[in-house]
């Protein structure tokens, strides 16, 4: 538990680090761009005033080049401050580093890959995982500089989804609703059977900004209120509020009791239910199978590398041998539970591959090692209910 602690504080101290850098490079960049926009308004100035000036009385060479000498030191002078700004960059990012040697263990990365991903199909899944990532990313180019580095075989039909998924958010950011709108209604059916308002919340959107442009547009919005009848017998309390709205055209709804409308908390979930909802229908988990196991190899690695030292202290390297089941139980946040789980009622034992849930003729469930040790003859009695059946009539269960 302390080196888990300690791991988690190592962890804080460097995203603080990362935190800072990154608010510096963000401030370098925005007076950067202050001051070549204020340096080229200076310039345009300079020559605007010198050809006028050039018209009326006529500078001399000397004039001239005293005066562009001046902007040259000008500038020159800016220069070098912003050289200078950008050379503390460099320091601050090699102070990263330093603090990742000192929060972190270098044993953390003595990892043998050519062990774990033992042939090409790993090698391929491995990639192939990647790739998914930085395509649920809207990194297109990344993933497919991937794909083709990894000879990975990437069907259109598999990468499309993601791309669509990313062109649709990234509309939805921007509080641009019709590309939502038409997947959701091209998906109703799918979108129905797991109950979704998708379609609703959308049409919902767009018919607030309409009523937000006021009365040049009221016509508009009145008329697209009647995509609303098909969502009567279901959200009729929803919908009765939004024609509310309409009260408020001419004031606007700012100051109206209907302003939670104007929220921007409900474009940001509209962007997480389109994603939810997406994923539901092409069959893909919400988060990157990447960043869960990352994040389950984070919550996991501190206590298997007590385990190691202890383990290699005692010298049982055999204990770490066992590629299907690690030696200690590891404790993941309930969100990164995906399947579910029997335990044995008589030998009080999650089953495994080797030891699967068997179903009996009477209905009741028990794993095949409990099966082995209640037969008697060619007969086994149910230890919940008095019916006897034949070991062979178990049937073996999928979660």
């Amino acid at each position: 538990m302390q080196i888990t602690i300690s791991k988690m504080e190592g962890c804080l101290n460097t995203e603080k680090d990362v935190d800072k850098l990154i608010a510096k490079f963000e401030s370098y960049k925005k007076q950067t761009h202050q001051t070549f926009e204020q340096l080229t308004q200076h310039i345009e100035k300079l020559r605007n005033e010198l050809n006028v000036q050039d018209a009326s009385t006529g500078l001399s060479a000397s004039q001239r080049l005293h005066v562009v000498t001046q902007t040259n030191k000008k500038l020159k002078s800016v220069g070098q401050k912003i050289s200078g700004q950008h050379k503390d960059l460099h320091s601050s990012v090699s102070r990263i580093g330093k603090t990742i040697d000192r929060n972190f263990d270098a044993e953390c990365g003595s990892i043998n890959m050519h062990e774990i991903l033992a042939d090409h199909t790993h090698h391929s899944l491995f990639n192939r995982a990647i790739c998914e990532h930085f395509y649920r990313q809207g990194s297109v180019s990344v993933a497919e500089s991937i794909a083709t580095d990894g000879n990975l075989q990437i069907d259109d039909k598999w990468r499309f989804p993601f791309i669509e998924m990313n062109e649709i958010l990234e509309n939805l950011q921007n509080r641009v609703v019709d590309p939502a709108l038409m997947w959701s209604i091209r998906n109703r059916e799918q979108l129905q059977k797991e109950k979704s308002n998708l379609e609703f919340k959308l049409h919902r959107l767009k018919l607030i900004e309409l009523i937000k442009l006021g009365p040049s547009h009221q016509h508009l919005a009145v008329a697209y209120a009647k995509k609303f009848q098909q969502f009567a017998p279901v959200q009729c309390q929803e919908i009765q509020q939004l024609m509310g709205c309409f009260l408020y055209v001419k004031r606007g709804l700012t100051d109206s009791p209907y302003c939670d409308m104007l929220s921007g908390k409900m474009w940001n979930d509209i962007c997480s239910e389109f994603l939810r909802d997406a994923c539901r229908v092409t069959g893909l988990s919400v988060n990157s199978p990447l960043i869960s196991s990352f994040s389950a190899g984070c919550q996991a690695l501190p206590a298997l590398l007590a385990i190691k030292s202890v383990i290699e202290q005692r010298q049982c390297s055999g204990a770490l041998s066992n590629n299907d089941e690690l030696p200690i139980d590891i404790d993941l946040d309930s969100c990164q539970h995906y399947h579910s789980v029997f335990a044995c009622p008589i030998l009080r034992q999650q089953t495994t591959l080797k030891n699967p849930p068997l179903r009996l003729v009477c209905g009741h469930v028990i794993s095949r090692d409990a099966l082995t040790k209640l037969v008697s003859g060619s007969k086994v009695k149910c230890p919940y209910c008095p019916v006897e059946q034949s070991p062979n009539d178990a049937k073996e269960l999928h979660f």
